[in-house]
């Protein structure tokens, strides 16, 4: 059951950003309490990852208008490392391979930076090793590749999986997936979205950006959201995902159309 009593953990107002000068995100309003779980889909070239990653504080986006609020936090004022240490966290759609930087170290360090900032103690190696033996469970994931650098040589759904993995570790409050579906093949999927349910508690929240219905057979969202030219057009409980299912996006095209008479402009669909 839906909590409306729950605390506001994200407040988006109005947001608008731009890349290169050019406006992408156009608009955007959410709220995000605790206990929930927060769907956004739409075509590509929506805006949908680029929320994600100004959430996160991309430095190639810049915010034009608008505010982000975290547990009434000012994100805009917070670098990428301090949004990530107050409990923001993004799992990338695509990781990237550090070379030479040994996966269980990164996770060590970043684990530690997180308890830092929760007035926690920083846990020694054989902690660490400990937790992060008892956290691959949520993954299901061999401990072999904790001794590799960090996705190097990984397949898509081990980067996923490693994802998941620091998820497991970091504890955020708010957790931004993008995409963490892409490229992954049923039992990669399924072990992926288990790891998410797993860490969903009444304390946290999750937002998934997703294009297909299958990521919601596994992770049942609160709300589903439909983003289109830089703003949420649409939003709803999970039906919603079933009817896009069903119906795909034609309505919003009509949608679109009938808010550039409003507004006389021309929307514009970006990357």
């Amino acid at each position: 059951m839906i909590r409306t009593d729950a605390p506001v953990l994200l407040e988006i107002s109005d947001l608008h950003a731009s890349v290169d000068d050019l406006p992408i995100l156009k608009g955007v309003n959410l709220t995000i309490r605790a206990g929930e779980i927060h769907a956004v889909m739409g075509r590509n070239g929506s805006g949908k990852s680029t929320l994600s990653k100004v959430l996160a504080g991309h430095p190639a986006y810049t915010v034009t208008a608008g505010t982000m609020r975290y547990r009434g936090t000012d994100l805009l004022g917070l670098d990428p490392e301090d949004r990530a240490r107050i409990g923001v966290f993004l799992g990338f759609q695509y990781p990237v391979e550090i070379p030479g930087v040994s996966n269980l170290e990164f996770l060590r360090v970043a684990t530690n930076a997180r308890r830092t900032a929760q007035g926690q103690e920083e846990l020694d190696t054989f902690a660490f090793e400990d937790l992060v033996q008892e956290r691959l469970g949520v993954v299901q994931m061999d401990p072999a590749f904790l001794e590799r650098s960090v996705n190097e040589g990984f397949s898509g759904g081990e980067k996923k999986r490693n994802e998941i993995l620091q998820m497991a570790l970091l504890e955020p409050v708010v957790a931004i997936l993008d995409e963490t579906d892409s490229g992954l093949d049923i039992d990669a999927l399924r072990i992926v979205a288990g790891g998410v349910n797993h860490l969903a508690s009444p304390d946290n929240a999750t937002l998934l950006i997703t294009h297909y219905q299958r990521l919601l057979d596994l992770i049942t969202p609160d709300y589903v959201h439909v983003m289109a030219s830089g703003r949420l057009l649409r939003s709803g409980g999970k039906e919603l995902a079933l009817e896009l299912e069903r119906t795909g996006y034609d309505w919003v095209d009509q949608e679109l159309a009938r808010l550039e008479a409003d507004s006389g402009r021309q929307p514009v669909e970006v990357g």
